[in-house]
C-alpha cells in the first residue's frame, strides 16, 4: 500500500470535519440573523403602539372676530364699579375629532391656545348654552354660527365627532396680529391632552 492510499483516510476525515464546520458555521449566521430582525420587530411594534395616540383630529377653520365692549360696571360680589372697555377677539373654530382607540373617549372641554411675545393665552371653549347666547346677543355673527360641541362628549372606538367652538381673548386686532402661532388642546380624560394645531390659514371677519 502506498504512502498516499495510508493516509488518504485522515484527509478524508479532515475533508469531513471541514464540511462539519462550514455548515454550522451557515447556521449560527441564519440563527443570529433571526434573532436580528424578531428584535428589530418588536420594537418597532413597541414604538408604535406606545407612541399611537388614542384620538386624532384636526381643526377645519378658524375665523377671528373683533369687538369692543364695556365692562358690565358690576364687581364680583355684585357691587357697582365704573365700566371699563376693552378690546376682544372672539376665535370660532370647527374641530374634528376621531376615535382611533379600542375603549370610549370622554371630551372632558377644549381650550385654545394663542402664543403672543408675553407667553401663552388660554381660553376655555364655551358650553353650547354660552354659545347660542353669545349668538343671540349679537345678531351680526349669524355668519359664523354652527353646530356646537357637547359640553361633555362620549366619543366610541372607530368614531369621530365634530363641531364649532367659540374663545374669547381680551386683545386688540394689533396684538392678534402679532400671535406666533394658535393651537388647540384637547383635555381626554384617562388620557393625554390631544394637541391639535391651528389652521394655516385663520380668517378675519
Amino acid at each position: 500500500m502506498s504512502l498516499l492510499q495510508q493516509n488518504s483516510p485522515d484527509l478524508d476525515d479532515a475533508a469531513r470535519g471541514e464540511d462539519f464546520t462550514r455548515g454550522s458555521s451557515h447556521i449560527v449566521w441564519a440563527a443570529v440573523i433571526a434573532a436580528i430582525a424578531v428584535s428589530i420587530a418588536v420594537v418597532v411594534y413597541a414604538a408604535v403602539t406606545k407612541e399611537m395616540p388614542a384620538a386624532t383630529g384636526q381643526v377645519a377653520r378658524t375665523t377671528v372676530h373683533f369687538v369692543h365692549r364695556e365692562s358690565s360696571g358690576l364687581d364680583a360680589a355684585g357691587n357697582p364699579m365704573p365700566k371699563e372697555p376693552f378690546d376682544q377677539a372672539l376665535v370660532f373654530s370647527h374641530i374634528q375629532i376621531h376615535n382611533q382607540s379600542k375603549n370610549p373617549l370622554f371630551v372632558r372641554q377644549i381650550m385654545t391656545n394663542v402664543t403672543l411675545d408675553d407667553g401663552i393665552h388660554t381660553s376655555y371653549a364655551a358650553v353650547p348654552h354660552d354659545y347660542e347666547r353669545l349668538f343671540q346677543a349679537n345678531p351680526d355673527l349669524a355668519a359664523l354660527h354652527g353646530t356646537p360641541l357637547p359640553a361633555d362628549m362620549t366619543i366610541v372606538p372607530g368614531q369621530s365627532l365634530e363641531g364649532d367652538v367659540v374663545a374669547a381673548f381680551r386683545l386688540t386686532e394689533a396684538e392678534w396680529n402679532a400671535n406666533k402661532g394658535i393651537n388647540y388642546t384637547v383635555s381626554l380624560q384617562y388620557q393625554p391632552d390631544l394637541i391639535l394645531p391651528g389652521p394655516m390659514r385663520v380668517n378675519v371677519q
